[in-house]
C-alpha cells in the first residue's frame, strides 16, 4: 500500500537518478536510513530524505568518501538546519572551484616551463601535486564552518540577552577612526559583519586566521572594503612589526594556544605602548546543562577533549595575563538561552570537539527523541562569558 508522502526503494532512486542499489548500500552504511520501515521489511523514504541525498551525492561528486560524507552531515529534518547546509555546500563549491582554478593555473605554468626551457620545474611540480590532494583540507574547512554556524545559530536563536554577543564585543572595542587593529581567529568575521555600519571609516584592520580556508570565506563575506585585510598565520609567530597595532582582538581564542604565555609575549609586542589587547573566554559553568544532557543519554561522551576553561577562563584568565599586561578589567556578559526546539540544540552538540559523534551518529533518532522531550516545555542553559581588556604596559 502507498503511505501518503512516502516514496518506495524504486521510486525514491528514480527521483534521484541513481539505482536502488546504491540507495541499499547507504542504508547499509548508515549514510541514509529509510524514513519508515513497514513489517515485512520494505524501505520508504520522504522528501527530507531526498534532501539528505542531495547532500551526500555532492559531497561524492565533490571527492569525500562515505566515510567522510558520514561525519559531515547528520539526518535531520529540520528544515533551518537544511537551508543552513545548503549554504554551507555553496561556500564549499566556491572553495573547489577556486582550488581547481589553482590547478589549472599550475598545470598551464608548468607546461609553458616545459615548452620554453625544455625541463621540468620539479618545485612546480611538487606545488601541483599538494593542490591535487586538497579533499581533507575541504573536508575541515567545511567541518570549521558548520561548526561555527551551528554554536553561533543556537545563541543567535535563544540568547535572553538582546544586545547579542558580537554588538557587546564591538562596544567595549570602542574603536576610533585611524585605529590598527589586528583579529586573531577571525572565524567567520562574524563580528565585522554585524556592525560594519558603526565602523569608522579611516581604520586598518587585518583578520587573521589558522585557516586559508576560514579566511576565503571571509573575505567573500567582507568582500573588497580596503579598511581589512587578510593573512593566515600561527598566532604563537605573529608576523608583523614591533608597535603595529592599536587594538588586538582574540574572541574565544587563548585557550586552544598550546602556549598562552607565548602568545601573550607577542601581543604585548605588537602593540603600541597603552595599546589594548580584548579577549574573551568562557566561566567553569558555561553551558553546563548541555554537558548534563549528553551524559544523561551516554556517559562515556565528553563534549570536549579539556576543560577549556581551565586552559584560560574567567576564574583564572586575569592572572594569566597579568605578567604581560597592566590595567587588566573584566567585563562578563548576562546572558543564558532558552531552548524549546531540539534540532539547533542537537546541531550545535555534533559541532563540539569531542567524542559524541563516536556515540549519537549510530543513535542519531533516539537521540533525537530523548532531546525533543527535554526541550519540549523550554531547556535552561547557563551562559558564563564574558571578556578581558588589558592596557599594555608603557
Amino acid at each position: 500500500m502507498k503511505l501518503p508522502g512516502y516514496y518506495t526503494s524504486g521510486q525514491f532512486a528514480h527521483m534521484a537518478e541513481v539505482s536502488v542499489r546504491t540507495i541499499r548500500y547507504y542504508d547499509q552504511q548508515n549514510i541514509l536510513k529509510p524514513s519508515y520501515i513497514n513489517e515485512s521489511g520494505a524501505r520508504f523514504y520522504t522528501d527530507e530524505d531526498f534532501v539528505r541525498l542531495q547532500q551526500i551525492l555532492l559531497l561524492k561528486y565533490l571527492g569525500f568518501s562515505l566515510e567522510d560524507i558520514r561525519e559531515m552531515t547528520i539526518n535531520d529534518t529540520d528544515y533551518h538546519l537544511m537551508q543552513n547546509a545548503l549554504n554551507l555546500q555553496l561556500k564549499l563549491i566556491d572553495d573547489k572551484i577556486e582550488q581547481m582554478q589553482l590547478v589549472k593555473q599550475a598545470i598551464q605554468d608548468t607546461s609553458r616551463e616545459i615548452s620554453k626551457n625544455h625541463t621540468v620545474n620539479w618545485s612546480q611540480m611538487l606545488h601541483l601535486i599538494h593542490l591535487t590532494g586538497m579533499e581533507k583540507s575541504l573536508k575541515t574547512q567545511y567541518q570549521n564552518a558548520s561548526n561555527i554556524s551551528a554554536r553561533i545559530r543556537l545563541h543567535e536563536m535563544y540568547s535572553q540577552n538582546q544586545t547579542g554577543w558580537f554588538p557587546w564585543i564591538y562596544h567595549n572595542c570602542k574603536i576610533t577612526d585611524g585605529m590598527r587593529i589586528l583579529e586573531i581567529g577571525c572565524g567567520d568575521g562574524t563580528l565585522w559583519n554585524e556592525n560594519m555600519a558603526k565602523l569608522p571609516q579611516n581604520i586598518s584592520a587585518v583578520l587573521s586566521d589558522i585557516s586559508e580556508g576560514m579566511l576565503r570565506d571571509v573575505r567573500r563575506r567582507i568582500g573588497s572594503d580596503s579598511r581589512f585585510s587578510f593573512q593566515a598565520f600561527d598566532c604563537h609567530r605573529i608576523p608583523f612589526a614591533s608597535d603595529s597595532f592599536d587594538l588586538v582582538i582574540a574572541n574565544h581564542v587563548l585557550f586552544y594556544c598550546d602556549d598562552i604565555a607565548k602568545v601573550c609575549c607577542e601581543v604585548s609586542r605588537i602593540l603600541v605602548p597603552g595599546g589594548r589587547f580584548l579577549c574573551s573566554t568562557y566561566g567553569a559553568s558555561h553551558m553546563q546543562e548541555i554537558t548534563a544532557l549528553v551524559q544523561e543519554f551516554d556517559s562515556r561522551i565528553q563534549l570536549s577533549g579539556d576543560a577549556l576553561y581551565a586552559r584560560f577562563g574567567l576564574e583564572n584568565g586575569a592572572e594569566l595575563l597579568a605578567p604581560y599586561f597592566s590595567e587588566i578589567s573584566t567585563q562578563l556578559y548576562d546572558d543564558a538561552l532558552y531552548v524549546t526546539d531540539a534540532a539547533p540544540l542537537i546541531e550545535y552538540i555534533l559541532s563540539c570537539h569531542g567524542n559524541q559523534n563516536q556515540y549519537l551518529l549510530e543513535r542519531y533518532q533516539d537521540f533525537r527523541r530523548f532531546v525533543e522531550k527535554k526541550t519540549l516545555k523550554g531547556f535552561h542553559i547557563t551562559k558564563s562569558a564574558g571578556l578581558f581588556i588589558c592596557r599594555n604596559k608603557i
